[in-house]
């Protein structure tokens, strides 16, 4: 009588057991979360984080980021560099690292950060480019149409030039933040800061021309009673990329080299008061600027009002 078959009995290791890294995807999303709903950072510093991690995640190619090493962030940097990115892009994304591994670190995720030791290059605090007076007469007196979308944009140069205020700023500007009888506007900056910013006579007709006009027939298309100050021809919120192209257009029509932006018109701002003799802690107020060292850079670019200054007024010149 043949007997039963002989079973193997396998025995399994009772030690623990390695879980497999986590996708980075996932863990990108978490750290997104985080900032979001738990540290309720600026919606512009958001997506920032998202751009620089999307690019990271990129470069990755599928490998963890749990398992990448110090020596593959240095890597990293070179293949940024070798891309021909500005210091200060680089130095951003160098900051964004080292966020997120923190996060990690606090997640359990990894046990030391290899983004704690990655420093990158100081940024270039040479200013980027700006504009001489009569550049800026040129652009912002190229809308020169009474049409609805020139007027739209003279405003939108105007209120560039005038404030001195960042793209997304301009961008996010209500109606109600303008106040034309009192000759200023309040504008959110990073961080949700508010500041008062002066406003001239110029942009003052320019803007008083765009909401007593045109203004009115864009945000019927959109409802009939959009908040923001300046709108697209659908009367939806003028967006930061389109702020950047109407810039850019405007500038080649008025013999301006096109590689400008709005940030352009916020350093010809900052120069050109300093150039006239503007206090440096109220072109820091007016720029936003949290540290007075970041305004200082504006100083630099005036070396010959100094020795002009310096000459008429000191005792042994």
């Amino acid at each position: 009588m043949a007997g039963r078959p002989r079973t193997r009995r396998i025995v399994l290791d009772s030690g623990p057991v390695e879980a497999a890294p986590a996708a980075t995807g996932l863990l990108v999303q978490r750290f997104l979360d985080h900032v979001r709903h738990e540290r309720g950072l600026a919606v512009n510093t958001q997506a920032a984080y998202r751009r620089d991690l999307v690019n990271f995640t990129d470069w990755l190619g599928g490998r963890p980021a749990a398992t990448i090493s110090v020596r593959d962030l240095g890597d990293y940097f070179a293949a940024l560099g070798r891309r021909g990115l500005a210091r200060a892009s680089v130095a951003r994304q160098a900051a964004t690292l080292r966020t997120f591994y923190a996060f990690l670190q606090l997640e359990g995720v990894v046990v030391e950060s290899p983004a704690e030791l990655i420093t990158a290059a100081k940024r270039d605090d040479a200013i980027p480019g700006t504009l001489s007076p009569a550049q800026v007469d040129r652009l912002l007196e190229s809308p020169e149409s009474s049409s609805p979308v020139d007027r739209r944009d003279r405003a939108l140069l105007e209120l560039l030039y005038a404030t001195g205020c960042r793209a997304s700023e301009v961008s996010a500007l209500r109606l109600a933040d303008v106040h034309l009888a009192e000759s200023f506007c309040k504008c959110q900056g990073k961080g949700s800061k508010e500041r008062v910013v002066p406003l001239g006579r110029r942009a003052i007709q320019a803007i008083t021309a765009w909401c007593d006009g045109p203004r009115q027939a864009f945000a019927a298309r959109a409802g009939g009673s959009p908040a923001w100050a300046l709108l697209s021809s659908r009367g939806n919120r003028l967006s930061r990329m389109r702020i950047w192209e109407i810039v850019r257009l405007h500038a080649e029509r008025a013999g301006i080299p096109p590689d400008i932006g709005p940030h352009t018109l916020r350093h010809s701002f900052a120069t050109h008061l300093v150039a006239g003799g503007v206090d440096l802690r109220h072109v820091q107020e007016m720029l936003g600027h949290a540290s007075i060292a970041t305004t200082q850079r504006y100083t630099h670019v005036d070396a010959g009002r100094l020795k002009a200054v310096h000459g008429t007024f000191h005792p042994r010149r």
